[in-house]
């Protein structure tokens, strides 16, 4: 969550840094400011809003060849002028941006105020600019590490100094920081997106990392309570495509990123599948089958849409490997002191690789000498580089704060990961080549659904009209609905609640009017009659009904009260849970536009959660 970019070179600063921060709004968008050191000292331009509007106000004479900038989602304070960052000292020699949360802000706030300092916000920042202003260290390095010596939780920082107009210092402890190198400039950022149109050559700090930065390079050090200790980090070259991070013809990122999903499916089973032997071939697990065949439980961790999309991971593994398997939310995960055991295999499921929740379960498994892998998409991120292996999602670039074919990628690293550990054990030769070639098929189906769009647009202005809806589901389709239900919610901004289908007479039903609709999951599977027989629970009590199933299955008299039905592709029954979940993917996109909302930028919300 929120954004920072940083420069220092031979070019204006302001322009470069209101670009960068465009590109990282999807990180937090309740407002924007920039810092800038120039032959009249430092300068400080920021305001409530979006990065649009600070650029629109930015005074004309705004210097500067050394800048930092942040864009903002609020945690401490709300999103007004003075909340905003960059934080200075009283006497503005000091600037600072932070990503993350000092969780003893309160103690700092005090004693600075009791020793005569007047704190300006509301925020956890500022007090990081009084403390580096008030060390007596004669580097600027060591007075950042004194001030974060005092800091207790995470932060990732970029600082601009009067006193020392020739750099940038930056660290690291549990929100990613980007250094990239230019020519005879330099970049930082927290996100990959901000970088990409002037390098694509860069560093990843690593925790409790700081770097100082100026135009002809950089050098990191380790703070260490006996001082800053030299480290060896080396910039890499990484390969991505500038034109990614750009929407191009798209009104919107997740337009862009639900039509590119067919594509990015086929680039994350490209080179996994083995036809022959009817497994995955998942060589970056670092796990041979002796290993695979010892653990006896899989324990899965995300938050969010990367917990739905784990419970429907779980569902396969337990259907295909015959291993007991469950997803639980990563946020609650350490807080309940959890039993690690070692016959189990942890899988962390993040996007990003930066959610912090995850990382820290990530974390106190490892502490407790549990084995875990990740499902990631950014490589070079946090959790990628903290797991003992894992599955890269080749996803592609994810700018829209709702989660698409990331998601997408996810089930199917599920659906190979289950295959090879199925195969290990006791899943027939037969059922893997059924299930590889299953596989296989997903993505041209997936693009036969979204050929459908318009019709599907038809379906969802009738529920954006609710201000209450269902999603519901049974076994394999219950995740599917909570995921459903977690897309309207987040950009439709309509209350949304996922419940299995069977739950429904246990309390639920006495919701059930003509203004509230269903959207229910029913797949041609063993439950079908089960299914159709709840959804006449809801019709008698006048619910309005859309149904997502396959074609051929038959909804008998209640065909004549759904408002709504939507046929996707047979896949194999285990496989079939995401070809269900891409029609609301759609049916939400398509909700909220007719809302009017801004589909890319939910309120309240941010793409990378970084903090607690």
């Amino acid at each position: 969550m929120c954004g920072i970019v940083g420069y220092i070179g031979t070019q204006q600063a302001a322009p470069l840094l209101l670009e960068g921060l465009t590109r990282l709004e999807h990180r937090g968008y309740d407002s924007a400011g920039v810092a800038v050191l120039g032959g009249s000292g430092l300068k400080v331009a920021k305001q409530a809003g979006r990065v649009r509007d600070l650029g629109d106000g930015l005074p004309k004479r705004f210097g500067g060849k050394l800048g930092i900038g942040h864009t903002r989602w609020a945690t401490h304070g709300p999103a007004n002028d003075v909340n905003a960052h960059p934080h200075t000292d009283a006497a503005a020699r000091v600037a600072v941006v932070h990503n993350g949360i000092i969780d003893n802000a309160a103690a700092l706030r005090a004693e600075l105020s009791d020793a005569g300092v007047v704190l300006a916000s509301d925020t956890d920042t500022e007090v990081l600019a009084h403390l580096i202003a008030g060390s007596t260290a004669k580097t600027l390095e060591q007075r950042i590490a004194d001030a974060l010596g005092r800091v207790e939780g995470t932060y990732g920082i970029a600082v601009a100094h009067a006193d020392f107009p020739d750099r940038l210092v930056v660290a690291r402890n549990g929100s990613p920081l980007i250094i990239g190198v230019g020519d005879h400039e330099m970049h930082v950022a927290s996100d990959l997106a901000a970088l990409v149109r002037y390098t694509t050559t860069v560093a990843h700090l690593d925790d409790g990392e700081m770097a100082t930065i100026t135009a002809s390079g950089f050098t990191t050090y380790r703070i260490e309570a006996t001082g800053l200790a030299a480290t060896d980090r080396r910039a890499k070259e990484v390969d991505v495509d500038p034109e990614a991070y750009d929407a191009g013809e798209h009104d919107s990122f997740m337009h862009k990123e639900l039509l590119e999903q067919p594509a990015r499916a086929e680039a994350v089973l490209r080179g996994r599948l083995d036809e022959r032997f009817g497994t995955g071939h998942l060589g970056g697990l670092n796990l041979d089958a002796r290993e695979l065949r010892a653990f006896r439980r899989v324990k899965i961790l995300g938050c969010g849409s990367a917990y739905y999309v784990g419970q429907m991971g779980a569902s396969l593994l337990e259907e295909l490997a015959r291993i007991p398997a469950d997803a639980e939310a990563a946020s609650e995960f350490r807080y309940r002191d959890p039993i690690i055991e070692p016959d189990t295999l942890y899988v962390a499921v993040s996007q990003s690789g930066e959610t912090i929740d995850t990382l820290l379960a990530v974390q106190e498994v490892q502490r407790k000498g549990g084995r875990v892998i990740g499902l990631v998409n950014v490589v070079g991120s946090a959790i990628a580089r903290q797991v003992d292996g894992g599955i890269y999602l080749h996803a592609g670039p994810e700018v829209a704060v709702a989660s698409t074919k990331a998601l997408t990628n996810m089930f199917l690293a599920f659906g190979m990961l289950a295959v090879q550990l199925g195969r290990v054990r006791d899943l027939s030769i037969a059922d893997g080549k059924r299930l590889i070639a299953g596989l296989t098929r997903i993505p041209a189906q997936i693009d036969e659904i979204l050929a459908t769009e318009a019709e599907l647009a038809v379906i969802a202005k009738r529920l954006a009209e609710a201000e209450n809806l269902f999603f519901v589901g049974r076994v394999r389709g219950f995740p599917v609905a909570r995921e459903g239900a977690q897309k309207f919610k987040e950009i439709s901004y309509r209350h949304a609640e996922a419940y299995q289908t069977s739950e429904l007479k246990h309390g639920p039903l006495a919701l059930i009017s003509p203004e509230v609709p269903t959207v229910a999951i029913v797949p041609d599977d063993e439950l079908v009659e089960r299914n159709v027989a709840a959804l006449h629970e809801i019709a008698a009590r006048g619910g309005p009904l859309v149904v997502v199933s396959h074609e051929g299955v038959d909804l008998g008299d209640l065909e004549d009260v759904v408002t709504g039905r939507i046929d996707v592709p047979r896949n194999e029954r285990e496989l079939d849970p995401i070809l269900l979940t891409i029609p609301l993917q759609v049916l939400a996109y398509h909700a909220a536009l007719e809302l009017g909302h801004d589909i890319d930028k939910p309120r309240n919300l941010a793409k990378s959660v970084t903090v607690e």
